[in-house]
């Protein structure tokens, strides 16, 4: 669902290429905080999400220092961790329990050391929404041990009507990442951001000097004209999520050859292969049909691959119709 310039409704003799950006363009982080119910002085801008969960991380551990991550997870998280010298633990999210976060999951992995609690909100990769309930209870522990919790909510973000809300409110305990990138179209703008509590959120930026240092301010305009617009955006995304899942529900949702529980909400499906390797399946799909999936190994569940919701509807019914046709084909 990527969106084109176009649909900024933009005047171009809006832009320019300088402008007052150090430690974020103020307009943008006022924007942001209002789109999400904090003050400006908790937000710290970003080049996407990715680059969001380095940062924070790399200002909330030290080398050395245990982390908590929630398993599966998305690559990135774990292995940007392991990159920052973390002594990583995990706690599960478990396929026979559709994924829930599981409080006492983690508290039973929880330790004194712990400084860190990382989980996404939705999951990546099944979508599957934490409940206020959980996400408290994960509060409470991390509150008791002085350790903090991060929160990749960029999924969280597709829930528009209305929006839910960010964990960061629950309590300083929480520092959340996210962007436009996921529910809206708008990867191409690169705006993310961190919430954090006002103290933590300066330490950011300053730590953003070595990494990024003067932000992309053409980009900031357009991502601050994005944001005015936020619920055009968001009522698009809605439509095409609709019938993507629609669409998924009506091909493959009762298909013989996978297993798979749809989430009701989010971007993505996880469906497991019943038999034979997820990767020669991947092959064979991309070489007999023109057609591909994410195997589920960028995840830590080789059984699995993930299905991406979000593209235009036409070429995602197309490409489910493909997916349903190598299933029916496919040999061990």
């Amino acid at each position: 669902m990527n969106s084109t310039i176009s649909d900024l409704d933009l005047d171009l003799s809006e832009l320019d290429i300088h402008g007052p950006t150090l430690y974020g363009y103020a307009p943008l982080r006022e924007a942001v905080a209002a789109m999400k119910g904090v003050t400006a002085e908790s937000v710290v801008l970003t080049t996407g999400t990715s680059m969001a969960n380095h940062l924070a991380m790399s200002a909330l551990f030290a080398t050395g220092d245990e982390v908590l991550i929630e398993e599966p997870t998305y690559e990135l998280i774990l292995t940007t961790a392991q990159y920052l010298g973390a002594r990583v633990r995990r706690f599960q999210r478990r396929a026979e329990d559709n994924y829930a976060l599981d409080p006492q999951e983690v508290a039973e992995q929880l330790s004194a050391s712990t400084r860190l609690i990382v989980l996404s909100n939705m999951h990546n990769p099944t979508s599957v929404l934490a409940t206020e309930e959980s996400l408290r209870a994960v509060g409470e522990m991390a509150n008791e041990i002085g350790a903090r919790i991060l929160i990749d909510e960029v999924y969280l973000e597709t829930l528009h009507h209305p929006p839910v809300p960010t964990s960061f409110l629950f309590g300083n305990q929480f520092v959340v990442t996210s962007s436009l990138t996921k529910a809206y179209g708008l990867s191409g703008l690169r705006c993310g951001w961190i919430l954090a509590e006002p103290e933590l959120a300066e330490r950011i930026w300053r730590l953003n000097d070595l990494f990024a240092a003067t932000p992309v301010h053409i980009a900031e305009l357009l991502s601050l004209r994005a944001i005015e617009q936020i619920e055009k955006f968001g009522r698009r995304a809605d439509i095409i999520l609709d019938i993507n899942r629609r669409s998924f529900s009506e091909i493959l949702a009762a298909h013989p050859a996978i297993e798979v529980r749809l989430s009701p909400v989010g971007t993505t499906a996880f469906p497991r292969l019943r038999e034979g390797r997820v990767p020669a399946f991947c092959d064979f799909l991309r070489d007999s049909y023109q057609t591909s999936v994410v195997p589920g190994s960028y995840f830590e569940s080789p059984d699995y691959f993930r299905v991406g919701l979000a593209g235009d509807v036409d070429m995602t019914r197309e490409g489910l119709l493909r997916l349903a046709t190598a299933l029916d084909q496919w040999k061990v």
